[in-house]
Order: structure tokens, then sequence, then C-alpha cells
């Protein structure tokens, strides 16, 4: 058994300092990415698997985080489960809808049921299971399993294809190789090992890194790693990750919410191997008789999944060109981004958005404080303030702390 590690670990000494701005990018990033976890190439996504706790040669937090950056596996097939759980009202099905009509243009119209950008998004929330392979940069492919249907994405060469086994409908692309890179370098994080890379970002003097006991994950051996915070305030308990002993991939994250109960988002493998997956894996052919629909310009400026991405910031350092004057307040965990939307004004109210003001409002927690006024929307997760002259502030930390965040930022 790897012995506890509880003595804190961060960056100071052991791990290498990173930036300050990018540290505290990655920690907005980190929360906010939970709700688009869709949008990758290839997500793969877990349960844990109790099995006993194998007995693994003693590592310390560092050590571990050391083989994490060092895993270089590029090659793996399996099955994946994912469980998102933010939080969110439900909407009686009027979130789907708005998605898909974001998936298919402005209008909502003329896009295919096959194409990622909108089939992904059901991964944001519910519980899903995936079959995932991996064989270098240039294949991939992700199967979402449904009750009487399919949903595959697949990524061979310069060919990028969706294929719903439903509708019977299929969704063509093609990428260059600098497209490929660039996609790769802006998605945000998917994978267990994206995750545990961003949230190893934002591991600071606030934190506590320990490693925690082993474990089994679709049946190898893994050291357990806990990134806690230190602060009150933050609406995030604490961050598992599982990590192949052999590897150093990570097979599982779970990251659990201080307000107790179930995990927010739990991404592992329940079933993985290491060999290289069958070259037939990644071949594609439209079944006679299926629809198939090609990328267009206009997929590419939406950044449609197989489309050549926009030219735009990075997601990181550069995240502050995306939106209007960004600002990180407060420090650590407890960091709360503010930016101004634009408009002048907050949400329509109820006198002047009539049902829609109403409903809208209905949503949140009505607030006031040195801001002036403002609607609070939460998830398990994050909050997110809006303010009567169209100020957002938003964070993985409490409704209360966020209120004082607006004031202190005023």
């Amino acid at each position: 058994m790897a012995r506890n590690e509880t003595d804190d670990t961060t960056t100071a000494g052991e791990v290498e300092e990173p930036r300050a701005g990018r540290r505290r990018a990655a920690r907005y990033i980190v929360p906010v990415t939970v709700m688009g976890v869709a949008a990758a190439t290839i997500g793969l996504v877990p349960a844990l698997a109790d099995s006993g706790d194998p007995d693994l040669p003693d590592i310390t937090a560092a050590q571990l985080i050391e083989k994490i950056a060092q895993s270089d596996v590029e090659r793996l097939s399996g099955t994946v489960k994912i469980t998102t759980d933010l939080g969110l009202p439900d909407l009686g099905g009027l979130e789907s809808g708005l998605l898909s009509g974001a998936a298919g243009g402005e209008d909502g119209e003329g896009g295919s049921s096959a194409d990622p950008s909108g089939r992904l998004t059901e991964l944001a929330s519910g519980t899903h299971t995936l079959r995932v392979a991996a064989d270098g940069p240039d294949r991939q492919k992700l199967s979402l399993l449904e009750n009487a249907a399919e949903y595959s994405l697949i990524h061979n060469g310069k060919d990028v294809w969706g294929y719903d086994s439903a509708s019977n409908e299929v969704y063509h692309a093609t990428v260059d190789e600098a497209d490929t890179k660039e996609r790769s370098a802006q998605r945000p994080p998917a994978t267990p090992k994206d995750f545990a890379e961003e949230a190893l970002k934002a591991v600071d003097d606030t934190t506590s890194v320990k490693v925690d006991g082993t474990a089994q994950v679709a049946g190898r051996d893994a050291y357990r790693l806990v990134v806690e915070p230190k602060q009150s305030g933050s609406t995030v308990g604490a961050i598992s990750i599982a990590v192949d002993h052999e590897t150093g991939m990570p097979l599982k994250f779970t990251l659990t919410p201080a307000g107790g109960g179930s995990a927010v988002v739990d991404v592992g493998f329940t079933k993985v191997s290491f060999d290289r997956p069958d070259a037939s894996t990644f071949r594609f052919t439209p079944p006679k008789g299926a629809k198939v629909t090609e990328d267009t310009e206009q997929d590419r400026a939406h950044g449609g999944f197989g489309g050549k991405p926009e030219r735009g910031p990075k997601p990181e350092e550069d995240l502050a060109k995306g939106l209007d004057g960004l600002r990180m307040l407060g420090e650590g965990w407890n960091t709360v981004a503010t930016f101004d939307t634009g408009t002048g004004a907050g949400l329509p109210t109820e006198e002047a958005g009539g049902d829609l003001g109403g409903f809208l409002g209905s949503l949140g927690d009505q607030v006031k404080g040195d801001f002036g006024k403002g609607t609070v929307f939460s998830t398990r997760l994050v909050n997110a303030l809006i303010t009567e002259d169209g100020t957002v502030y938003v964070g993985t930390v409490t409704k209360d702390a966020l209120v004082k965040a607006a004031e202190a930022g005023k």
C-alpha cells in the first residue's frame, strides 16, 4: 500500500511554479470547462471500480505529478463512463432545443443530427457510456451508446466523420495537420488526463495536494492523488485523480462539491487496453441511403468539430481577448472572474421583458450590494452574478463569497 502523504504539496520547490496569470486563468477555466466537456475531439469518461487497494511502492505527490506530466500514451481502446451533475434547473427539454438550434446555425435550421457540435453537448449532463479508441494524433474514435442507437465520431487522417444510426445521417469534414494541431490546442479538457492537467495548473500555496492511498480502475493499479482548496468559500470540495501505476496516465477524474452529495463530474475508464487498435476501427464508409452533410465555410466560422478553427485567442493566457475587460478578483480558489457584457443592462425585468423576463428571474436569486442589483444563477459548482448594468461575476465560490467579491471589485 502506498503511504498516505499528509504533508501539503505546493508549487513551491517540488512542482514548477506556473506563471501567475496562467494559473489564475486555469482556475477559472477548470470549472467552466466541466460544462463544455462534450466539445472535444474525443471524450473519455468513467467510474471508479472498487476491487481492493493494490500494494504499490511509496510515491510523493510531487513525483506523482511528474509522472502524469511525463505520460505519453497515444494508443488505447476501451469503455468509459461519464456522469455530470451540475444541478442545473429542469427546463423541460428547452435547453436541448436551444443547443440544437445553435449547432444548426443562427436560425437553427439546416443542421445535421450527425454534427458533433450538437451531439456531444449531451455529455454535459446525465450519465453516458462511450466506447473509445485512439492511435496517435491522427486516428481517434468515440461512440456514444444509446438505448437503441449509436452515435460515432471518427477522425482518420484528413477525414472526420460523424454518424447517427438513429436518423441514418452522416457528417463529413476534412482537416489538415495545422488545423488538427490548432484544434487540439484550443479544445477544452475532455479526457481524465486533460482534466487532471488543468486542475494541477491551479495548484499554489492555497492548495493541499497529497497521495491518498491506491485504487483499481478498470482492473489497473493506480495511485490516488487528491487536490483540495485550503480556503473557505470555494464550492470545490476535492478533486481526486486516479493515476495508472505503469503509464502515469490519469484513469479517473472526480470532482466533488464542498456542499456534499454526489460528484459534480465523474470521469473514468471501466475497461481499457493500451494495445494498438485495429486499423479497421477508424475506417468509415457512409451506409447506403444515408444523408451526408459536408462541412461548409459557415460551419468552420462557428468552430464546428471538423471544420477549420477560427484564429482566435488561446484558451488560457489569451482568454481575456475573448471577453470585454476580463479581470480576476481575489486569489487562490476564491478567484472570481468579472467582465462586461457590453450591453449596458442586465437581464430583462418582468415588467420590461414580460414572460421571458419573469422566467429568467425565477431561475436565479435577486441580490443587491455596492454594485447595485443583480441576479445570481447557481449550480453545484459554478455561481454567476449578472448585475443590472450588464457586469458578470463568475467563479467556483459560494453565493455569499460571490456577492462580497462583486462589492469589493466595484
